[in-house]
């Protein structure tokens, strides 16, 4: 029997060339100039599901984008693995800090990515690691070692909150019934040492507005006489933070999960170089919550920060204006026990108690979602942590990641099953940025351990 090693390098060229494929078409969800974008994609998805090896493929239409469903069934008593991942990808903005174009994907080398990276947006988040599932199936049907059933789930809304994904997820619960979820969003510390996502933030997302005039108004003869609302929501946002940087508003820390000083230090374990940190970010100091460290303010501690702002008159020159309205999105990344729903209430009613008189403020929400644990004496956890072991030549490190995938913890409760987090990537790969890149070592590695995952699951679980 020809081994998944083998069969990766005697494959690896046309698992590249087919991932840069699927990369090469503007999947971007948040964007409705790109919704037949969004519909190709889901067709090629089908297509490789397809011809990987399901028994049965079909795209299943939502209020919004379609999912793509497959399944392989081998034996009904046999234990059920539900993939789950993402077709849709991050808009590319701004196009002129890229190096290359965002969906003409090249394979450059890079410091970490000696033998090169996949430079495109999509190629990490998540069609990259999505498609190592799909390859990984081929494999173990092609080598006749699959040893279960397999369900995959591949959404085309995770970058615009999944809403799609909960109605269909609420509908469709026989059809996904499983025995642990699978999904690779996520990282890993290095290439060397392989770690597990034990743990996500929730999310929630809001809009603001803050509206003072009827019009623009010129600065010379208004200003000083009315509020301007940019520098009005400067100084409310400024507020949302004390000189300790913790989160002003009120109530926001009434749930949030306290570690113990024993939990953050096998958290500590984990290897971290804080001078590489700041230089691979080009900072000369960190920045954060005063009493924790670097890995912990971006992990178990929950935070606020401003994602765009915007308003006024930012053309070439001078405009002297003072504008009648400014704008700015929010995200707060949330712990357990912390709910996404209660924390925008929580912030709607302070931001719009600390408005001055001269202004109106609207807050518009978004999308959100809970934070998720998994533990780590599963079964699903010592499948995965198995097979890191056997393709790594090292045991994974659990890790909790500052990251939010609302979905998890949705599924926990829909589905009453385990997610299991195998991701690749790593931090430098820039997912959400530009020049996002994925390691072609990644990818090929993800395909040679995933189906040991397989392998153990079904092992453990007899």
């Amino acid at each position: 029997m020809e081994t998944i090693k083998s069969y990766v390098q005697q494959h690896k060229d046309r698992f590249i060339n087919e991932l840069i494929e699927l990369l090469k078409i503007p999947s971007v969800s948040a964007d409705s100039a790109y919704h037949h974008d969004v519909i190709n994609t889901a067709n090629a998805v089908k297509a490789s599901l397809e011809k990987a090896g399901c028994d049965f493929v079909e795209i299943c239409d939502t209020p919004g984008n379609p999912i793509v469903y497959g399944e392989k069934t081998i034996d009904a008593s046999l234990p059920t693995v539900l993939v789950y991942g993402h077709y849709d990808v991050q808009p590319a903005d701004p196009i002129d800090l890229w190096t290359s174009p965002p969906f003409e994907p090249v394979i450059k080398k890079t410091e970490i990515h000696p033998e090169g990276a996949i430079f495109a947006r999509g190629s990490c988040d998540d069609k990259g690691q999505m498609y190592m599932h799909v390859k990984a199936l081929e494999y173990m049907i092609q080598s006749n070692t699959l040893p279960c059933n397999v369900k995959f789930m591949i959404e085309g809304e995770e970058e615009i909150g999944s809403k799609s994904l909960s109605w269909f997820v609420e509908r469709n619960q026989e059809k996904l019934k499983n025995d642990v979820i699978l999904i690779s969003d996520t990282g890993m510390i290095s290439n060397q040492q392989p770690s597990i996502t034990t743990g996500l933030r929730g999310l929630s997302y809001v809009e603001v507005e803050v509206t003072g005039p009827n019009r623009d108004l010129h600065s010379g003869l208004y200003g000083g006489a009315v509020a301007n609302p940019i520098n009005v929501l400067a100084k409310m946002i400024a507020s949302l933070h004390d000189e300790n940087n913790h989160v002003t508003i009120p109530g926001f820390y009434d749930k949030v999960e306290e570690l113990s000083l024993e939990e953050r230090a096998e958290m500590a374990k984990a290897p971290f170089n804080l001078e590489d940190y700041k230089k691979a970010l080009d900072l000369n100091d960190v920045y954060g919550e005063k009493g924790y460290v670097t890995n912990e303010r971006n992990s178990i501690r929950p935070t606020l920060d401003v994602n765009g702002i915007w308003g006024g008159y930012i053309g070439e020159g001078a405009k002297t204006v003072i504008a009648s309205q400014a704008f700015a999105k929010i995200s707060m990344r949330l712990v357990p026990n912390q709910d996404w729903e209660e924390i925008t209430e929580l912030f709607t009613k302070h931001f719009i108690n600390i408005a001055p008189a001269g202004v109106k403020v609207k807050v518009k929400p978004h999308h959100g979602g809970q934070g998720y644990v998994t533990p780590t004496d599963s079964i699903g956890y010592k499948a995965a942590n198995k097979a890191y072991t056997e393709t790594f030549g090292v045991p994974a490190i659990p890790v909790r990641s500052g990251g939010s995938i609302p979905i998890v913890a949705l599924f926990e409760k829909e589905l009453k099953s385990k997610t299991i987090l195998m991701g690749f990537g790593l931090d430098s790969d820039a997912i959400h940025s530009p020049n996002e890149h994925f390691g072609i070592f990644n990818y090929l590695k993800g395909i040679e351990t995933i189906p040991l995952f397989y392998k153990y699951f079904v092992e453990m679980s007899k």
